[in-house]
């Protein structure tokens, strides 16, 4: 029942964003860098060297046109089933002995009412049959086969014909189309099946929906052969689609394009350094009643080249493919992992991601394919889930790359480390922070928090004792941390002794370890038999009579501010009191200099709901006691709970919080630490020595600020993010609350905890099935 529910819940989510891409079937898609360069002469050339091919030996070719607009009089998928065969029949040897019998056929599938009656016979299969190439008897059968998905009668751009005729194609629909296509087996006699997609217009032109035909096509990212301009200003627009592509994450296979007695070919060559074959063609005539034969002809060699070109990049692909997994094994370290229990197979080959999805390299029943897998942890829980998202900030990176390169950052400031700082403030530290302290990663970001914190307790405190800031009886002084148990703030030496011991801070993994804090036990929240229910730890005693809050109907209860004055309160606020009164007595020269939590979520730590009440009790008796907050949000932060930060939700802000992960949607490392203008004030002084002498070289890239920027306004804006509540500047709940209850009803569930876009799911483990 577990696996039908979830299955339930990804059905109700929109089409996948990778699709799967058989690669047994040597696969292009035929982009021009504007309309009218001659993508469909380029399809029908590369379809007649492939079926003429002996090496390789072809036997299918399937072509596709997604969107045709300006049908019936205009239809490339008919000029392909009709020109093809007479250039094979032109091109092939009467001496030679051994003839081919090519079976052809073209079908439109969803023409436009606007075509008429003129679309019923276009709908069936038209059919062709021919011999060519020997006097002899025939010795193999060859198929050609043309397809049009959505045609429109007007001669217009497809989005503009889609609204004038009433017929529109989402881009659901036509992937889908695509992938349908994708799938086909294409039967010949022996051979290799070749799939050949052509694109409307431009790299840039719009679709059916509006989607540029670049990201349209995106879910498959099939290697793009990029039909180039011979004309005037080719080589601009020719460069322009092939930065687009590449920016999108496309490989270009190979660059053709009309030489028009301009070099437009060798300048490209040149310019691209090799990178990728260019071909120049014969100028194309521009008589509309030439047939092109001799053109054809002409052009026939450019086509062989250009279809050795394409045979060797698929083969070179594959090879890489098939290589990942043993060369992983060989020269990879990864983190977290126990290599001798990864076998060889068992390595997921990614060879992209769109949008929330992985395409993997994988072989079923000896096929090569790319199939979509799911990224459930969202890689590590960076990403924010929008495949549009992950085209603005490549391109809002490329664009602070190009302009900046990298700065380094003392005494210096630029754009995108400015404006990030100012929606961080205005967003996460709004009401609170004044100051941000960039840095790589969050561990990072914690050890920063710390001294920040360790500074601004010595200064309340009087441990900084005169004016230049010496330190009295420095050697007997030990700051130890405030946390909780089941914390983790990361993997760095000083961000691991502000947690407490576990496996990750075990002798074997950090011997110099000495969990420099005191660890307190939390109490737990979390949903089973659909309510919500709270854990109180044992080293909290309590009268289970007295306690009148340990069940909740929503959770909206377990947050509400009138918890305040419940008997948990009085039972959280007299564990914290004995706890902090007994650490103090036991030295004169230890002090808890800083109280670090992960709010309501504990992440790495098992997914943990912490009552909030709790944490909301403790940060009050620290701050009274002036100890420095510490949040964590690199997990909990930018809407991973259902709202911008989880301070919010506890009902109290912090002195430093740190940021990441979500921060830069999930592309490139950058992480920050907010901090109060109190907790800046406490390094100021005429004396570098005092300063926070913290950072490295990389502190505020360009291109991780520049991502940080884009991702959190993409986020606040509800035109972007359509889960945004505006009104409330909330998440809508993105688990349908009816599954996750009937989830915590069953047998085998032992506990759920679901906030925000969070939903953990604890199975209960028996035997030897426990710890696994």
């Amino acid at each position: 029942m577990l696996r039908r529910l979830l299955l339930r819940f990804r059905q109700r989510r929109y089409y996948s964003a990778a699709a799967t891409v058989p690669l047994s079937a040597p696969t292009f898609a035929v982009f021009g860098a504007n309309t009218g360069v001659g993508k469909t002469l380029v399809s029908a050339g590369l379809a007649a060297a492939l079926l003429s091919s002996r090496s390789p030996s072809v036997s299918a070719v399937s072509y596709l046109k997604p969107l045709q607009t300006g049908y019936p009089a205009d239809s490339d998928a008919r000029f392909v089933f009709a020109r093809t065969p007479a250039l094979l029949r032109a091109s092939s040897s009467s001496s030679s002995p051994r003839a081919t019998r090519l079976v052809s056929s073209c079908r439109t599938l969803f023409p436009s009412p606007a075509v008429g009656a003129e679309a019923e016979p276009l709908r069936e299969s038209q059919e062709n049959v021919v011999t060519y190439g020997g006097d002899g008897a025939v010795e193999e059968t060859k198929v050609l086969s043309c397809r049009t998905a959505y045609a429109w009668r007007e001669p217009v751009s497809p989005h503009l014909a889609a609204e004038r005729e009433g017929m529109a194609a989402g881009d659901d629909e036509v992937r889908g189309c695509v992938e349908q296509w994708l799938l086909e087996e294409d039967v010949g006699e022996g051979g290799e099946a070749w799939k050949v997609l052509e694109t409307a217009g431009g790299v840039a032109s719009p679709g059916a929906s509006g989607a540029l035909q670049c990201d349209l096509y995106r879910p498959f990212r099939l290697p793009a052969i990029l039909v180039g301009d011979g004309r005037l200003g080719g080589i601009s627009s020719t460069l322009s689609a092939y930065e687009t592509l590449l920016l999108r994450g496309y490989d270009v296979s190979a660059v053709i394009l009309e030489d028009r007695g301009l070099s437009n070919d060798k300048f490209l060559l040149s310019f691209l350094r090799n990178r990728v074959h260019v071909h120049g063609l014969p100028q194309i005539p521009e008589d509309p009643l030439d047939d092109l034969t001799d053109w054809f002809s002409e052009s026939s060699s450019v086509f062989n080249v250009l279809k050795d070109a394409l045979q060797s990049f698929h083969l070179n692909r594959i090879e890489r493919l098939n290589s990942m997994q043993r060369k992983s094994k060989d020269l990879l370290w990864w983190p977290f992992t126990q290599h001798n229990l990864v076998p060889q197979e068992s390595v997921t080959v990614i060879d992209s991601r769109c949008g929330e999805n992985f395409s993997a390299y994988k072989i079923k029943d000896n096929k090569m394919m790319l199939v979509p897998q799911f990224d459930a942890c969202a890689s590590w829980w960076t990403q924010g889930p929008d495949s549009n998202l992950q085209i603005e900030l490549a391109r809002d990176m490329g664009y602070a790359a190009a302009r900046y390169g990298h700065v380094m950052f003392p005494e210096n400031v630029h754009e995108p480390a400015l404006h990030s700082a100012e929606i961080l403030l205005g967003g996460v530290g709004k009401g609170w922070a004044s100051r941000v302290y960039y840095s790589d990663n969050g561990s990072t970001a914690i050890e920063i928090a710390l001294k920040m914190a360790f500074r601004k307790f010595s200064l309340d405190h009087g441990i900084l004792a005169d004016s230049e800031n010496s330190i009295k009886n420095e050697r007997n002084i030990q700051f130890k941390v405030l946390a909780l148990n089941g914390s983790y703030h990361g993997d760095t030496l000083g961000a691991m002794e502000a947690q407490a011991p576990s496996a990750y801070t075990s002798f074997l993994q950090q011997p110099w370890y000495s969990g420099r804090g005191l660890f307190l036990d939390p109490p737990t929240v979390y949903i089973k038999s659909e309510m919500y229910n709270l854990s109180l730890p044992l080293s909290m005693p309590h009268d289970p009579q007295t306690s009148d809050d340990t069940c909740f109907s929503s959770q909206a209860e377990v947050f509400c501010k009138s918890r305040d004055k419940s008997s948990a309160a009085d039972l959280y606020l007299s564990y914290i009191n004995q706890q902090l009164s007994e650490f103090s007595l036991s030295s004169n020269s230890e002090y808890l200099a800083a109280l670090i939590i992960e709010p309501v979520i504990q992440g790495a730590g098992g997914m943990l709901m912490i009552d909030p009440l709790f944490q909301r009790i403790l940060v009050s008796e620290c701050k009274s006691r002036k100890i420095p907050v510490i949040f964590d949000e690199v997990f909990t932060g930018f809407w991973r709970l259902g709202v911008e930060s989880a301070s919010e939700l506890l009902g109290c802000s912090p002195d430093i919080a740190c940021y990441a992960k979500l921060m830069t949607g999930g592309i490139i490392p950058l992480a920050a630490t907010l901090a109060t203008e109190e907790v800046f004030e406490s390094f100021r002084s005429d004396s570098k020595l005092t300063a926070l002498l913290h950072g490295h070289s990389y502190t505020a890239h360009p291109m991780g600020c520049a991502a940080a920027l884009k991702a959190i306004q993409w986020y606040r804006d509800p035109s972007t993010n359509l889960n945004l509540d505006a009104n409330h500047m909330k998440l809508q709940e993105l688990w349908d609350n009816a599954i996750v209850k009937q989830l915590s009803s069953l047998p085998n569930v032992k506990r759920v905890v679901s906030i925000g876009t969070l939903c953990a799911i604890e199975l209960k483990a028996e035997g030897l099935d426990a710890g696994r």
